[in-house]
């Protein structure tokens, strides 16, 4: 998976929606209290923190390759408050751990790798006999709206300059190829769906935090002297095909990949 520089900061105020939906996820889980946890994408650790206070007799370690999470989320959750709580730093496609896992879990993070048949196998590799995943990502349409206007966008003067042989950073999959990428990893499906969610972020302001939070793989192209005029074009664009609503809220229509399965 590519390291982007994440701002720690800025996720944390511009990360409600991914929020809401990890924490709709977790109770799917139906946790006893007794499971060892792996958080695969840990980001800010907020998530990591509740799945550690949900299994008080067990474990959670939450992963992500982003140095700059890590140390926030070790920053704000400390092993002196949460005892079994630990955050490392790690690449989803190279997960590495000596004891096993009862739980593989992850919200809102896969879609940044690309190779999601070697990160299954990954995967089967830490979880116990019987252990089960249950993930949450983008999927197959997420977002299209406003990709569309992105890719306008990097096409035509000023800013195709700065994108040449770009290919599109983020694994959306649908349940077709999940299917067989888990029979692969010798994981056995239990259900597979394509989720349509739609994202709300307050105002064109909000819209603007978000973009500049997870868009890196174009922003860091833009000479940081423009980066601003750019988020400002792709959401003004954005805007002008679909308004705020009378609420204010800026919307984006979204696709969420939702898998469950475990392990033979």
């Amino acid at each position: 998976m590519k390291s982007y520089r994440w701002d720690a900061e800025e996720y944390a105020r511009n990360s409600s929606a991914q929020l809401a939906w990890a924490r709709e996820l977790i109770g799917k889980l139906s946790l006893r209290g007794h499971e060892r946890i792996l958080d695969i994408g840990c980001g800010d650790g907020k998530i990591t923190a509740e799945l550690a206070r949900l299994a008080p007799r067990g474990e959670a370690v939450g992963v992500d390759n982003s140095e700059e999470m890590i140390r926030r989320a070790s920053a704000a959750f400390p092993a002196a408050s949460i005892p079994n709580l630990s955050f490392k730093r790690m690449d989803a496609g190279a997960l590495s751990f000596e004891a096993p896992f009862d739980v593989a879990f992850s919200n809102a993070a896969l879609h940044w790798l690309r190779d999601h048949a070697s990160m299954l196998r990954g995967v089967a590799a830490i979880l116990k006999p019987g252990g089960r995943l249950l993930f949450q990502m983008g999927g197959r349409g997420n977002g299209a709206e406003i990709f569309s206007v992105l890719d306008e966008m990097i096409a035509a003067d000023p800013w195709q300059r700065y994108f040449p042989g770009i290919e599109f950073p983020w694994g959306f999959y649908g349940p077709e190829e999940y299917a067989g990428w888990l029979a692969d990893a010798g994981l056995r499906a239990r259900r597979i769906e394509l989720l349509p969610r739609d994202m709300k972020q307050k105002g064109r302001d909000g819209l603007i935090g978000w973009v500049r939070t997870t868009w890196m793989p174009y922003t860091e192209r833009v000479p940081e002297a423009l980066r601003e005029k750019f988020l400002f074009e792709a959401v003004d664009r954005y805007l002008g095909r679909r308004p705020l609503t009378a609420d204010g809220d800026a919307v984006v229509r979204m696709v969420r990949l939702e898998v469950e399965a475990e392990k033979a």
